[in-house]
């Protein structure tokens, strides 16, 4: 079994989820007491998220690739990074490293083009909705189109994201919200919806949407166990 090393902390919350789901995940693929072989490395999320608002973001990349060759140096033989958005500074991880890096929206594309989608709603942050480091790489590299949330919209998905998911709130009302964006993005065209933020998953369900949800914690969590143990896709 291969080492998964893990970027996490951005925030705790789901980095737990991606704990938890790679180490169900083996559990389910080996059975018996198998336990997935891992090397995390937590940062600080009040420190990432300064820089973000600052647009500091060579400042943040640096302290990714610091934690990307941690990683390395202490064993890991491919790496993930457990957030969306700062796959923004995923080029200069990438080059920093030698051991191979698994960008979070390339397993999503291929799970949606497996799926016969080729329209796509984005839920995210802010940045990951409106910036072209995300959704560029869903267009161009997966060719998949790709619909976000109007300005209003895309601001309600934001806040309740940095207001109550990345502190492990789940609030009824919130949910009732994203329903209403995601029911939006459907009547546009959307045949399914990428939860484009690792926090997503701890609010939206499946039964929340008329069309399939691609949940990218999950979708990159057991993305990363198919390689640890050598499944094929």
């Amino acid at each position: 079994m291969q080492t998964i090393g893990l970027i996490g902390g951005m925030s705790w919350e789901s980095s737990a989820e991606y704990y938890r789901i790679v180490n169900e995940t083996v559990k389910a693929r080996l059975s018996g007491l198998h336990s997935a072989q891992v090397v995390l490395y937590s940062v600080d999320f009040a420190a990432i998220e300064r820089m973000q608002f600052a647009g500091a973001w060579d400042e943040a990349a640096a302290v990714l690739v610091d934690a990307a060759q941690r990683l390395e140096r202490g064993g890991a033989d491919f790496v993930l990074l457990c957030t969306n958005t700062m796959h923004k500074v995923a080029p200069q991880i990438m080059a920093a490293i030698s051991v191979p890096f698994i960008h979070i929206a390339d397993p999503t594309a291929e799970r949606i083009a497996a799926a016969k989608i080729g329209t796509v709603g984005l839920l995210g942050t802010k940045f990951t909705m409106e910036e072209d480091f995300y959704r560029g790489r869903l267009t161009d590299a997966h060719g998949l189109q790709v619909i976000v949330p109007n300005a209003a919209d895309r601001q309600i998905v934001h806040d309740i994201i940095y207001r109550e998911l990345v502190l492990g709130i789940v609030r009824e009302e919130s949910r009732a919200a994203y329903r209403e964006v995601i029911a939006r993005l459907v009547a546009q065209g959307a045949q399914g919806i990428i939860l484009g933020c690792t926090e997503i998953m701890l609010l939206v369900r499946d039964e929340d949407a008329a069309v399939p949800l691609f949940d990218t914690t999950r979708i990159h969590a057991e993305t990363a166990v198919a390689r640890a143990i050598g499944e094929k896709k």
